[in-house]
């Protein structure tokens, strides 16, 4: 069986279980206590060498990485569903894949890590990094599905999940109708499963 050592409030751990969960393969969840510093231990370390979650055992397979994970299991996995698509289409995709790797996480992924975790982070910044991204994507999202057009990727999953949360971060999504609805849609997939949500800040 697969295993996924993850956090439940790590967006990052999320995105795989909600990919995990979307292709309906079996697959056991591993919390790892961070806070106890499990993630730093010589075994965990052994997995991933820098000490971080998720970390993917696929029968013997260890990934590391969500975004790498993501690919891996769309190839292993995902058939003509979730298909990488064209060079065109790929490329696509694998921009979405940076944009999750740094817009989404030095904004709204963030903004929460101040407000959730309590992290000595500018906080500001961070929400000003986040709705200049929201306001783009919202335009993107005008008129379309999903981000590379009208069917889902991966980088839709790679995006989801610090953008749902984006308001337990101070980070309002009321100002972009449409990537409510792109919310709404993916939530409504067969299988999916949310992420422990936290308190609502009140640091908008």
């Amino acid at each position: 069986m697969i295993k996924l050592y993850r956090h439940a409030l790590s967006g990052h751990a999320h995105r795989v279980e909600l990919f995990l969960s979307l292709l309906e393969l079996e697959y056991e969840l591993i919390d790892v206590d961070l806070m106890a510093g499990a993630h730093k231990d010589a075994e965990f370390l052994k997995m991933h060498p820098f000490g971080q979650v998720p970390v993917l055992d696929d029968n013997g397979i260890i990934l590391w990485d969500s975004n790498g994970i993501l690919i891996y299991l769309a190839r292993t996995y995902g058939g003509e569903a979730w298909s990488l698509g064209s060079p065109q289409e790929e490329a696509a995709i694998q921009g979405w894949l940076s944009i999750a790797a740094g817009p989404i996480a030095s904004g709204p992924a963030t903004a929460r890590l101040v407000t959730v975790f309590g992290a000595k982070l500018d906080h500001d910044v961070a929400k000003a990094r986040a709705a200049t991204l929201f306001e783009t994507m919202n335009k993107i999202l005008d008129g379309q599905s999903y981000l590379v057009g009208k069917k889902i990727s991966i980088a839709d999953v790679a995006a989801y999940t610090y953008i749902a949360h984006a308001p337990e971060g101070g980070v309002s999504l009321d100002p972009y109708p449409n990537i409510q609805a792109w919310v709404s849609r993916i939530e409504a997939l067969p299988n999916f499963v949310g992420m422990q949500k936290t308190p609502l800040s009140d640091a908008a």
